[in-house]
């Protein structure tokens, strides 16, 4: 298995392995000539790994060396370029880094930051519960890397603590993103994958899910895991194991916290609507105790990054032989080279985590309202349950709103449906709920007003709510099909997507306008 192939710290380190012909003489030693490979940490379906020591800055990495065959064989390849693009791209202190990749016929071999001292899963093993503030400060690490994953549209989707890696000092390195993806504005995902016991209620359901919502429930999981030593959710059976997820079946021990109590209910809520969104956990009074400041605030997107560029590194990779223009343009496009491999394994070793946590005078700094860490103030007026978020527009609100895009309301979930219900009825709209919140709709505009003939009882859109569904007419070309989902966006507020799925743009757009209207937001 890909993920088992990742986990490669949890091995022993051994000595290097400087021997000829360590590969077969397969020319191996050409292909990585940049690296004095050492021992075989692990092996796995399809390669194996082995730690190596970087020959230009002595520093220590470990290689996983990828067979393409077998990867084919397996039908993984999707699954292992899915996770090389996407660790290309990250850099964040607490997520597992990826150097460079060098590709054969043959083979991929793929530099990977050296992590040592083993899995969180064997960690807490061993320690059983943690005591809160050490918990705290692994969550608080887990929660950085997972924001930043869903600030760059990754979703991680296998969130547990064997995929948590811990380093020298025992912080956090987020690992094994072959189960993720890259989400896209008005797309939802529907792939049941992770591991059962950490897994969401709509993932294992087979439902539609926009992605960061799966990752807290894993978080609140992972969190139970660290303040208990045991899961929430477990049972041999797993028909019994997944009645007990959808159902939110577990309980907390009177040990916890009042505050650790408050907290992991509402990330282990079945309805994905209702749960807590990462920057409201952000907010939480556990997770601010002690918050480290390094992670008081969200961290940058990639692009941010890439503009960061720290000259003293610089000037050792040009003392290190390498060209200055060259390094620097490389560092700015994000090129993949020698020079670039060797600044990144100088900033990374030279890198430790702060100490010292967000004090007082620091955090009445950040209540100042420019805190990127703290939801933007949103405009309290809403003339009816929906409110246009707007284009960029400015509200009749007190305060300013943030460029935005679909609906918003301060309502109750039901309210808002009940309101979006009746305005499809009006425009002769078919419907079929598939998800908490969610839809799939069809117009064809040829109908005729008052040719709808649903009972008003069937407007109520509750869980124990039905499927609503009519059989319309299929046969015109102009048939309009579009998908509505309701997310929880952040402080009790609720945004409406609308995407079209098949029909004509401009006809759809026209749709759009007279929903807008029959909700009397425009």
């Amino acid at each position: 298995m890909f993920v088992n192939l990742i986990n490669f710290s949890c091995l022993n380190k051994g000595k290097m392995d400087h021997s000829p012909n360590r590969f077969g003489g397969n020319g191996v030693e050409s292909i990585l000539a940049n690296y004095k490979l050492g021992k075989t940490l692990g092996i796995g379906s399809f390669g194996k790994v082995k730690i190596a020591e970087h020959v230009v800055t002595g520093h220590k990495v470990a290689i996983k060396i990828l067979n393409r065959r077998k990867i084919k064989n397996m039908e993984m390849e999707e699954k292992v370029g899915r996770e090389i693009k996407i660790l290309r791209l990250f850099m964040h202190h607490h997520i597992i880094r990826q150097y460079e990749v060098i590709e054969t016929p043959s083979d991929i071999y793929v530099v990977m930051e050296y992590v040592k001292s083993g899995e969180l899963f064997d960690y807490i093993v061993e320690k059983g519960r943690l005591q809160e503030e050490e918990a705290r400060n692994f969550f608080q690490q887990i929660i950085s890397g997972v924001e930043y994953c869903h600030r760059n549209m990754v979703v991680h989707r296998d969130l547990k603590p064997e995929n948590l890696l811990l380093d020298s000092r025992c912080n956090i390195k987020i690992a094994d993103f072959g189960l993720s993806n890259v989400m896209r504005d008005g797309h939802f995902l529907k792939t049941s994958c992770g591991s059962p016991n950490y897994a969401a209620p709509e993932v294992i359901s087979g439902k539609l899910y926009a992605g960061p919502e799966v990752d807290v429930w894993s978080c609140g999981v992972i969190l139970y895991a660290l303040l208990c030593g045991t899961l929430p959710f477990d049972d041999e059976n797993i028909p019994n194991l997944f009645k007990k997820i959808k159902g939110g079946i577990y309980t907390l021990p009177s040990h916890l916290s009042p505050d650790a109590r408050d907290l992991i209910p509402r990330m282990l809520v079945v309805d994905p609507v209702k749960r807590i969104s990462i920057p409201e956990i952000r907010q939480h009074r556990w997770f601010q105790t002690h918050l480290p400041r390094y992670l008081a605030v969200a961290p940058p997107d990639t692009l941010e990054q890439a503009k960061k560029i720290n000259e003293e590194i610089v000037q050792e990779v040009v003392n290190m032989g390498f060209d200055r223009n060259q390094v620097m343009e490389s560092l700015r496009n994000r090129v993949q080279n020698d020079a670039t491999v060797t600044y990144y394994l100088l900033l990374d070793n030279r890198f430790r985590v702060p100490s010292g946590y967000l004090e007082s005078e620091f955090q009445e700094t950040t209540d100042s309202g420019s805190n990127p860490m703290r939801p933007s103030p949103v405009g309290q007026w809403v003339p009816s349950p929906m409110d246009q978020y707007g284009l960029g527009g400015r509200s009749q609100a007190p305060s300013d709103r943030k460029w935005a895009l679909g609906l918003q309301s301060h309502a109750h979930p039901r309210e808002i449906m009940n309101e979006v219900l009746k305005a499809l009825q009006e425009l002769n709209v078919c419907w079929k709920k598939i998800g908490h919140y969610n839809m799939k709709c069809r117009w064809v505009p040829c109908f005729a007003d008052g040719l709808n003939t649903r009972d008003n009882n069937q407007l109520h859109f509750g869980d124990d709510s039905s499927i609503i569904e009519d059989d319309c007419a299929m046969t015109s070309p102009t048939v309009i099909k579009f998908e509505l989902q309701l997310y929880k966006a952040r402080e009790e507020k609720y945004l409406l997507d609308i995407q079209r799925v098949n029909g004509p743009q401009f006809l759809f757009l026209d749709l759009c306008s007279a929903f807008l209207t029959k909700l009397r937001v425009i």
